[in-house]
């Protein structure tokens, strides 16, 4: 019974331990963990109809920048995060909401200026640490804008590190469902779980 009880005991330490682990050749730090369950739902938003083609486009645009950010953390460059950053501002800047009305604008603009207080946040700094803090927010509303408008041309993966922040945890927004962590980068690249899948 005892070695019963130390077999299970190694086992959850083991499963526990997957993402503190500093590895980044393997395939996959939680198992059959990776996918999300189906129809999951953890960023809730409106689904608009008729959405002006101007709005559309500018939001892709978003997304694609978000995505280069993204991208420059998992890598750990802060500059190529920066430059995102700043072009997201840009994009955020003449967001064409003039040509929405009503439900449609009024959340265009709440979440454009989420979308904004935090990329200019990204793009005050170089400190890798500073920016990162900044990422979970910024995904949220972007993905949640994102899906609100139905700006996005192929699958979204909203992923998630429970290691982030002395393991508050924190999300990040993907356009592939391999998990590159953004928070840890090379050092725990694999770590990490699809939550949500948004599917245009």
């Amino acid at each position: 019974m005892k070695k019963l009880f130390a077999h299970v005991a190694m086992l959850a330490a083991l499963s526990l331990s997957a993402c503190s682990e500093n590895k980044t050749e393997t395939t996959d730090a939680h198992g059959s963990l990776q996918d999300a369950a189906a129809g999951a739902i953890v960023v809730e938003s409106p689904s608009f109809s008729s959405v002006p083609d101007p709005v559309k486009t500018q939001i892709a645009s978003l997304l694609s920048e978000y995505l280069k950010l993204k991208d420059a953390l998992v890598e750990e460059s802060a500059q190529n995060a920066k430059a995102a950053a700043a072009n997201m501002v840009e994009l955020t800047n003449s967001m064409p909401v003039a040509t929405l009305t009503g439900e449609q604008k009024e959340y265009a603009e709440q979440r454009t200026a989420n979308i904004q207080e935090k990329a200019s946040a990204i793009a005050a700094t170089t400190d890798l640490g500073a920016q990162r803090q900044q990422l979970e927010e910024l995904s949220e509303a972007t993905f949640a804008l994102t899906k609100a408008f139905g700006a996005a041309d192929s699958d979204l993966y909203y992923q998630h590190c429970p290691m982030a922040f002395n393991d508050k945890g924190a999300y990040w927004l993907s356009s592939e469902k391999e998990i590159r962590n953004p928070y840890y980068g090379k050092s725990m690249l694999k770590c990490g779980t699809n939550e949500e899948v948004f599917t245009n």
